[in-house]
């Protein structure tokens, strides 16, 4: 006991360590908040430099990956869909948006179809299939190329291009799941459409 009330007296602030935190703000600024010594007012709210460090390397990096799974059917992240420089250079005519609330940039120039599907298990991902398999094939039938995205391009896109080479190709499961994932290595369906789709018999 005595020793721990030694420790607590001899304890110096100077040896608390800075705290320092990186904030976005909504409009795209970056703010460095710097919390020091311990002390009351003595926090600091700086505008980031991109050289700025704070222990760690945020990875703002664009995913503009995208897989392409068939000439007329490619699977993308929304940053995909939203880079027009991306969407032009894979000739994307048609784009597939199952991701919840995020925005078509470029109605004037591409055919959009949206389906708010939350990415959730037990969300009925084999619902959409039919409806989001017309849309592919009415691309394909004017020779153009459609562009399916969700947010990350991860669960709810990957599960509607599995599905769709399940119902239109006759594929399996495991075949559709590895012919995907050879495009988009990234992909991982949530585990509630991993299941629905391993016993989904179009």
């Amino acid at each position: 006991m005595h020793s721990l009330s030694r420790e607590i007296q001899g304890f110096s602030k100077d040896r608390l360590k800075k705290q320092c935190t990186i904030v976005t703000t909504v409009t795209g600024r970056r703010l460095l908040e710097t919390r020091g010594d311990g002390g009351e007012g003595e926090e600091q709210v700086k505008e980031l430099e991109e050289e700025d460090g704070c222990g760690f390397v945020e990875d703002k990096s664009l995913d503009l990956q995208v897989g392409v799974v068939r000439p007329f059917l490619l699977l993308a992240s929304q940053d995909a869909a939203h880079d027009i420089d991306t969407l032009q250079r894979f000739k994307v005519s048609h784009v597939l948006n199952v991701a919840y609330g995020v925005t078509n940039l470029f109605p004037d120039q591409l055919v959009y179809k949206t389906l708010q599907i939350l990415d959730l298990p037990d969300t009925d991902i084999t619902s959409y299939l039919g409806e989001s398999s017309s849309f592919i094939d009415l691309a394909r039938e004017k020779d153009g190329v459609v562009l399916v995205h969700c947010n990350a391009g991860v669960s709810r896109s990957t599960s509607i291009v599995i599905g769709y080479l399940m119902l239109r190709e006759g594929l399996s499961f495991d075949d559709a799941y590895g012919q995907v994932k050879l495009a988009r290595p990234s992909i991982r369906p949530n585990a509630g459409f991993y299941k629905q789709l391993q016993s989904y018999k179009p």
